[in-house]
């Protein structure tokens, strides 16, 4: 079956089974890899992505359901690395591992949208569905409130991609 929607901010079609999760068809249909495989059942938060600016667990959503919306990976977060969760998380040297990394930069950029300036116990809450083996979530607490003050100092422009944006320079 063929689903079209846009993916950070192009327009594509796959053609893929109706059940596929669509971090299956990210991976090895869009060739986008920054999105990680945990647990399979929704509840690590490795495979988060942003389907219209939500926080969406990718491994078990069919790829079908994205049919129409505008899906960002941490790929189309920002490809040179310049949001500034991504410089936090390089800044506070974040990730021991890094493999959930991706999807807690995803579960944060759609957090900041709805708290811009996070407390600890709005971090805690919104993050807790991500796991993190290695325990860093004082440093990933730590970068999101970094980020948090770049953006809110920043102003206009580096709110986190939703995947709406279709202006010269999203990533393809």
């Amino acid at each position: 079956m063929s689903t079209t929607f846009t993916l950070n901010g192009q327009p594509v079609t796959l053609e893929v089974a109706d059940d596929t999760p669509l971090l299956w068809s990210l991976r090895d249909d869009a060739n986008l890899t920054g999105t990680k495989f945990g647990c399979g059942i929704g509840m690590c938060g490795a495979c988060t992505v942003l389907i219209n600016g939500r926080a969406t667990r990718s491994c078990i959503t069919p790829t079908k359901q994205v049919d129409g919306t505008a899906v960002t990976t941490i790929e189309g977060l920002d490809p040179e690395g310049e949001h500034p969760l991504q410089q936090a998380w390089v800044k506070t040297q974040t990730p021991q591992c890094g493999y959930c990394q991706s999807g807690q930069i995803m579960q944060a950029a759609a957090m900041l949208k709805d708290f811009p300036d996070p407390t600890d116990e709005q971090i805690n809450q919104v993050m807790s569905g991500n796991l993190c083996r290695c325990m860093a979530y004082v440093r990933i607490r730590e970068a999101i409130k970094l980020a948090a003050a770049d953006m809110r100092g920043a102003g206009q422009g580096n709110e986190p991609n939703d995947g709406t944006d279709t202006t010269e320079g999203a990533a393809s």
